[in-house]
């Protein structure tokens, strides 16, 4: 038996406490022995909760608080709106409606983006654009490419860019690339470079006193197009082997014929549907399908992630019947909305430039004017502004010839020479490849005009023009040459002389020379 001193009394955990009429207590059940403090009459006290503490200021005394006036931050923008010490530029934005993506440049390097959740292909563009800050505003494109798959193609402009995001594959490699193309819209402006005569089918209303060039422009006006028919090989899921297969592209879809060419229903066999499928280009399809030539597309459904099986694979005989199968299909499956589309791009840039040049102009730039020194009776304010503008060209364009003139006089040392100012030209690519070279052509759009300048890997200190005509990428050889003791560049053996290849350029934007059309779209590469 246990005394314990003090007022304390046994208590078992586990128990239960009966109330009596008495105020006293009776314990029932018992599993260990614990003590108790009597204590009598003690208030229910709610052990570690605060303890109020009443005020005993005179009632209408302002507090201390009050009465000091605040000080203010002097760094509010170190922290977010709620105090935290999080600054405010590492937060998503409050609206939940915004989503990242990240979106490459040609160079490889990445910018990420917030965007809306029903941002177009085209609110895209135009705010790489502004973030880019890049010099136009036309042709801007955003591709959605597959580096593995050797996939690639461009987002039309009313395309939403997470609903295109949200078909990939987490463990892929796709990937968003901000780039130029010119041939977006090019079949609405040449439709007969595109659809050539014999591949329009029989079926089409040629026979009623309308010509190809008009059904074409008919249907291109009314969001269509006409039916397509040719041979093209076709990749066999099972096998490497690839089977020539006779196709038929209509409305209703994509059909190949199970007996030559005939058309007959019979013979028809249905392959795809146009409304659920996107068109790809296959870049190195000799490589990683063994093609048998270059010019390769596939088709696959769109709505489900990029598997190889899923993949029907297309290869044609040249460039313009692969272009003219892609563009089919892309008016086939979208109509008018393309329509609309090369409407919208024609009329966009020009209220795009015209507010740009406003918001960028500074104050120095407001209080300078155009002045012309040429006449006898001094100096005069050029008014016009078209004029002002070429007064500007003019200028620049005599201060680089006599710098030239004056760096290639014989006399002068190496370090004399003039400066290479063709390397910081958008169109000059260093020593890329002669493939290479045509793949960022085609890339951006084969149009004619489309050109760049590279470094020749086969012939020292020369140079290469790429330029692109008729779907075809064309390459001249540009050498150096001296006469009169000064260094001069030629590309018809010396017939016509340039003091530097900035030269050679401008004047075949506006001469021909001996190439078959003017220099008109400079291939470039954009950083991000």
């Amino acid at each position: 038996m246990m005394e314990v001193a003090g007022p304390w009394t046994e208590v078992f955990e586990g128990s239960e406490r009966n109330e009596k009429s008495g105020g006293t207590e009776t314990l029932l059940g018992s599993s260990t022995l614990t003590l108790a403090p009597l204590i009598a009459d003690s208030p229910s006290i709610r052990r570690s909760q605060p303890i109020l503490i009443t005020s005993n200021r005179v009632k209408g005394v302002e507090s201390f608080s009050s009465s000091v006036p605040s000080i203010p931050n002097p760094f509010p923008e170190l922290c977010s709106p709620s105090n935290s010490p999080v600054l405010i530029n590492s937060l998503p934005p409050p609206s939940s409606d915004r989503n990242l993506i990240k979106v490459y440049g040609e160079d490889s390097h990445s910018r990420k983006v917030y965007v809306s959740r029903g941002a177009t292909a085209r609110d895209v563009c135009h705010m790489l654009v502004q973030k880019a800050h890049c010099s136009d505003q036309e042709n801007w494109a955003l591709l959605e490419l597959h580096p593995t798959l050797g996939l690639e193609r461009c987002l039309e402009d009313h395309e939403v860019v997470l609903d295109v995001q949200a078909n990939w594959s987490l463990k892929g490699d796709t990937r968003f690339v901000f780039c130029k193309n010119y041939a977006k819209y090019e079949f609405f402006r040449k439709p007969m470079l595109f659809f050539p005569e014999s591949m329009i089918s029989d079926s089409a209303d040629v026979s009623k006193g309308m010509t190809s060039s008009d059904l074409i422009q008919n249907l291109l006006r009314s969001g269509t197009c006409p039916e397509i028919q040719g041979f093209l090989q076709v990749k066999e899921s099972s096998r490497k082997a690839w089977k020539k297969v006779y196709f038929f592209l209509r409305r209703s879809g994509l059909y190949c014929s199970t007996k030559g060419s005939s058309k007959e229903p019979r013979h028809l066999q249905y392959v795809a549907d146009l409304e659920d499928l996107n068109v790809y280009s296959v870049v190195n399809s000799r490589k990683l399908y063994g093609a048998p030539a270059d010019f390769t597309f596939c088709i696959k459904p769109s709505r489900n992630p990029i598997r190889t099986q899923d993949l029907k694979i297309l290869c044609a005989d040249s460039e313009q019947i692969r272009t003219c199968w892609t563009s089919a299909f892309r008016l086939f499956k979208y109509g008018k909305q393309l329509q609309c589309n090369y409407q919208l791009s024609k009329s966009a840039p020009r209220s795009l430039e015209g507010s740009n040049l406003t918001d960028n102009k500074s104050k120095s730039e407001d209080s300078l004017v155009a002045m012309d020194f040429s006449g006898k009776a001094g100096g005069r304010v050029i008014q016009n502004p078209t004029e002002a503008q070429s007064a500007e060209r003019e200028e620049g364009q005599a201060w680089r010839r006599r710098e030239a003139l004056r760096c290639s006089l014989p006399n002068l040392n190496s370090a004399a020479r003039p400066s290479s100012i063709h390397k910081i030209q958008p169109w000059f690519h260093g020593g890329v490849s002669r493939k290479e070279a045509q793949r960022l052509i085609e890339k951006q759009g084969l149009v004619d005009g489309m050109f760049l300048i590279r470094e020749s890997q086969q012939h020292a200190q020369c140079f290469v023009l790429s330029l692109c005509y008729k779907l075809k990428t064309k390459h001249y050889l540009v050498i150096p040459c001296e006469d009169g003791g000064r260094k001069y560049y030629t590309m018809d053996d010396g017939l016509t002389l340039f003091i530097d290849l900035l030269q050679l350029v401008e004047f075949h934007q506006i001469n021909k020379g001996i190439l078959p059309v003017c220099l008109k779209h400079p291939c470039v590469c954009v950083a991000l």
